[in-house]
């Protein structure tokens, strides 16, 4: 009797550690996929390498990719109608898309979680000819891992973020707050020399 006893545990043993070892499986599993997308999420807007290439349709139903842009130099301005300080940059944007679209520049602004009717009439304000296109699900801008409105990204020919640092220490690839008009203009210009 008594060896009928230990056997019986025995067997119910090796199940349940098959089953704890399982779950902690798992759950060092699913520790390590929050892991990766805690860093992914807090990791800062993208400074270099490739743009990661979007499809923006536009307000006026014009689609871009930036795939098929290869060849031009591309300014992406990520903005709001509730953004105060885009209020700043709009005019400056306009300025540089007006003088010069005709050396092939594109500026295309995301419209970043706002509304159509309140897009529309910001782009209206400020008379922008550029084309402008809402995030749709934000994916755009989770694609260039944005931390705020405005942020302006800066694409070469080749689909690469501009390579750098100016003279004050700041990557020439993105600018994070409104765009100075001066920077603007400079990056413009070496995006076009190149």
């Amino acid at each position: 009797m008594t060896e009928t006893v230990l056997q019986t545990p025995q067997k119910k043993r090796t199940p349940t550690l098959i089953i704890f070892g399982i779950i902690a499986l798992l759950i060092i599993g699913l520790l390590a996929v929050l892991a990766i997308a805690v860093r992914t999420r807090g990791a800062p807007p993208l400074a270099s390498g490739s743009a990661p290439d979007f499809s923006l349709t536009t307000f006026d139903g014009q689609t871009y990719k930036l795939a098929e842009l290869r060849g031009k130099p591309v300014v992406v301005n990520f903005w709001a109608s509730w953004c105060i300080p885009c209020r700043d940059e709009a005019p400056a944007l306009q300025r540089a898309w007006e003088k010069y679209r005709e050396r092939g520049l594109i500026v295309l602004g995301v419209d970043y979680v706002d509304t159509e009717m309140d897009a529309k009439k910001f782009i209206a304000e400020f008379q922008q000819t550029y084309p402008n296109g809402p995030d749709l699900g934000t994916r755009i801008s989770q694609a260039f891992r944005i931390s705020g409105v405005p942020e302006t990204y800066f694409i070469d020919r080749d689909g690469k973020l501009l390579q750098g640092i100016d003279q004050n220490g700041r990557v020439k690839g993105n600018w994070i707050g409104p765009v100075p008009e001066q920077v603007l203009i400079a990056r413009i210009e070496e995006l076009l020399k190149q």
